[in-house]
């Protein structure tokens, strides 16, 4: 009489527990968020010692976009580290620069520069997580 154990077979683990999916996409996020405070320091950094910055207060949507590509560069390293496709990863750095549509609205001096980078955050975090639950299979694993 052969008896298995769960904690020998791992496929067992993944249907007595349906909550372990979800698990995996929160960590998920939550390294995406670590990849892109990485890239932040590391690149807005290495700018910042070039002298190739831009005041925030003097312009804050191309402020923006630099430290959009400096998150989305630390996070394409972390994901192609991780052996994500480039469809996914391609998807997760384009979350960055959605907010970029509110630019305009710094332009016309609807929104203050603070308040653009608040709703600026608020909303790379949501196109994130959009773009996490639509390849929500491909993040499980």
């Amino acid at each position: 009489m052969a008896t298995t154990s769960r904690a020998l077979d791992p496929d067992s683990g993944a249907a007595a527990h349906p909550r372990t999916p979800w698990l995996r996409l929160t960590l998920h996020y939550v390294e995406m968020v670590l990849a892109m405070f990485a890239g932040m320091l590391v690149f807005g950094g290495l700018r910042a010692l070039l002298g190739l910055t831009v005041a925030f207060d003097a312009h804050p949507g191309a402020h923006y976009l630099l430290m959009a590509t400096d998150m989305a560069v630390g996070m394409a390293a972390w994901m192609l580290l991780r052996r994500h496709g480039r469809a996914c990863t391609l998807e997760m750095c384009a979350a960055m620069y959605v907010p970029a549509v509110l630019v305009p609205l710094v332009w016309a001096d609807v929104m203050s520069g603070m308040a653009f980078m608040t709703a600026a955050h608020v909303l790379m975090m949501v196109a994130m997580l959009a773009v996490l639950l639509r390849r929500r299979r491909e993040y499980c694993h």
